[in-house]
Parts: C-alpha cells; structure tokens; sequence
C-alpha cells in the first residue's frame, strides 16, 4: 500500500488537477476543466492511505459506490495513476461508447453512451435508458451479456 505522502506525489503530477485541503487532514483534487458538474477526481484522501477516486463514468473492473467513487486505499503506483487518468478523460470532452453485447443464448444487445445517456438496443429496439455507463453494464451482467472484445 502507497503512503499518503507518495499518494500526494503521483496525484499532484498531474497538473491538471488542483488541491483543495478539507478538514481533518483529508485532501481533495478537482478538475477545474470539467465538462460536468462534477469536478472532484480524488475526494477525502486522508494521512492514513485511505481515499477514493471518481469512477463513475469510466471503463474497468472497479467497485464503485453508489455515489461513483473507488475506494484507493490499496491501489498500487501504476493502479492508481491509470485510475486518475481515466477519471480526469471521464470528465474532459467525451468519446461516444458503442459496445455490443452477447448472453448464453446469442442473444446480441448494443450499447451507445454518449456521457448524457446510456442506451441499449435489442435490433432496432430500445430495450433499455441509464443515467451512466456502470448502470447499463450493471443490467446487462445481471442479466447474463457479457461484453464482445474486439
């Protein structure tokens, strides 16, 4: 596990991000350039170690919360630095998604976020709408699709 001080380190090598000291020691760093409201990228990073990163919006096997943060607590330098990077791109002018999904039964669903909505079509239908990314891909697991690599 990185230290608080070496956690400050390769976060605050990111220029594009700003510090903001809170209370109790804690740390958070904002994206000023954000094309959202959001502007939090690293919230609450204490002296212990522990904190979390934006990750609401992004690609990846994280844990996000229900409030779109991953706890970093036990992220390693190349970790965290990959984690940071895509939450600051999560937040800098979007890339439409589209992704095309398939279950057991060769059933195929497509996915197009374009990071005001998510929308997953069955053919020409709209099977489903989702506020963000992990939402749709959270459905879309529960219900047996997994993702086609290309």
């Amino acid at each position: 596990m990185l230290t608080f001080k070496e956690k400050l380190e390769i976060i605050e090598s990111f220029p594009e991000l700003q510090r903001k000291d809170v209370s109790l020691g804690r740390v958070n760093f904002h994206y000023e350039e954000s094309i959202f409201d959001k502007k939090i990228v690293v919230y609450h990073l204490h002296p212990n170690g522990n904190g979390f990163v934006y990750a609401e919006n992004i690609k990846g096997n994280y844990p996000v919360q229900p409030n779109g943060m991953v706890n970093i607590r036990e992220f390693n330098e190349q970790a965290l630095r990959e984690i940071i990077q895509q939450s600051i791109n999560s937040l800098s002018e979007p890339e439409p998604i589209e992704e095309t999904w398939i279950n057991a039964d060769k059933q195929i669903l497509k996915v197009y976020y374009d990071f005001d909505v998510c929308n997953i079509y069955a053919g020409e239908q709209l099977d489903g709408t989702y506020a963000t990314y992990n939402g749709a891909v959270d459905y879309l697991q529960q219900e047996g699709f997994k993702r086609l690599e290309v």
